[in-house]
Formats: structure tokens, C-alpha cells, sequence
């Protein structure tokens, strides 16, 4: 694989290296949603929703259409929502291999 290739995923990873921007992400897997929306569901200051939100606009991963005075969010495409869920997969199976082990070093200590 060319070195382009590794850089252009090692930005996109960089990229969704935010967990505001991971956030959001999750919220519009449910659909559309206007700023206002993900504004009380982040509880964040809107400036730096705004910042985050242009972060993945540049790169394509949402898109904002206005509709009268709102801007609304999506996903720009399915694949987005697919690599949510496969990382919720991966953290899921991260985290119990580690309760286990967990388990098993207090069972190992008495």
C-alpha cells in the first residue's frame, strides 16, 4: 500500500480523534439533526460545537443543509455509521476480555 494511502487513514483517524466529534457521530446515526439538537445533547458551548462540526464537514463526513433559520446535520454516508458500530463492537470485546482478566487476577490473589 502506497505511504499516501496510510497517511490519508492515519488523518481520517485523527480526525475522529475527538470525542465531541465521536459524539456527534453517534447522535446522527439516528437521523438528521438540527444544531439545536445536538447543542442540549452535548452540552457544549456552540462555538465549540461549530469548530468541531466544520472539522467534519472539510473532511465529508457529515453534511448541513439549511432549512429556514436551522442548520441541520447527517451522516454523509452509511459507511460512517458502520465504523460507529464496528468500534462499539471492538470497545465492547476490549473491555470484557479485560473484566475477565480482572477476574481472574482478585480470584488469583485470595
Amino acid at each position: 500500500m502506497p505511504v499516501q494511502l496510510y497517511q490519508a487513514k492515519a488523518e481520517l483517524f485523527r480526525m475522529l480523534g475527538h470525542p465531541v466529534r465521536i459524539r456527534v457521530l453517534e447522535i446522527l446515526q439516528a437521523g438528521p439533526t438540527p444544531v439545536r439538537d445536538l447543542l442540549a445533547d452535548l452540552e457544549i458551548e456552540p462555538s465549540s460545537l461549530s469548530q468541531q462540526l466544520a472539522v467534519l464537514r472539510r473532511a465529508g463526513i457529515v453534511t448541513a443543509t439549511r432549512e429556514g433559520p436551522t442548520v441541520v446535520y447527517a451522516l454523509a454516508g452509511g459507511d460512517v455509521a458502520d465504523l460507529m458500530r464496528a468500534a462499539r463492537r471492538i470497545l465492547t470485546e476490549l473491555i470484557s476480555d479485560r473484566d475477565a482478566l480482572l477476574a481472574e487476577l482478585r480470584a488469583a490473589g485470595n
